[in-house]
């Protein structure tokens, strides 16, 4: 073969793996940023439903009654185009120590938030929620010394 045929050839090939190794970094970055963004929007809303716990158990803290508080959450639907769970997370003695937020399917991607000590988690109500078209609610009661906190689907 001659000198400039070759030379040829072996810059087509090299421009031509060169292609294939920089789609397969680009998707692996791609990948990256993606997952570091959803997990930013997630956080953000375990946040958001942590402040709210917080919030209504200052408000109900403040009384001297037995009272019930609820709010209702604004969630998006979809963080990412995945689906989502919050749960408030609890010791062995109902303590509520936080809320977590993962996404179905892919454990892995969760993040925390913290409440204000000294919570108890009501386990009659509904702990964990799953993204969905439902309106969810958070709450908190107090019960003589105890206070309780909760998210639930709304009813109705």
């Amino acid at each position: 073969m001659p000198a400039p045929t070759l030379s040829h050839l072996i810059a087509t090939s090299a421009l031509i793996i060169l292609i294939f190794t920089v789609q397969v970094f680009y998707l692996y970055v791609v990948d990256n940023i993606w997952e570091e963004m959803s997990k930013r929007e997630l956080k953000e809303i375990a946040d958001y439903v942590a402040d709210t716990l917080a919030n209504l158990y200052f408000l109900v803290n403040s009384t001297n009654t037995d009272t019930t508080m609820e709010k209702t959450l604004n969630l998006p639907l979809e963080v990412g185009d995945q689906s989502y769970s919050i749960e408030i997370t609890q010791d062995q003695n109902n303590t509520a120590t936080g809320v977590s937020a993962h996404f179905l399917g892919k454990s892995w991607l969760n993040v925390a938030s913290w409440l204000p000590p000294g919570l108890k988690v009501d386990t009659n109500q509904t702990q964990v929620i799953q993204s969905s078209g439902k309106t969810v609610v958070a709450g908190c009661s107090r019960v003589s010394s105890d206070v309780y906190v909760w998210i639930a689907y709304k009813n109705g």
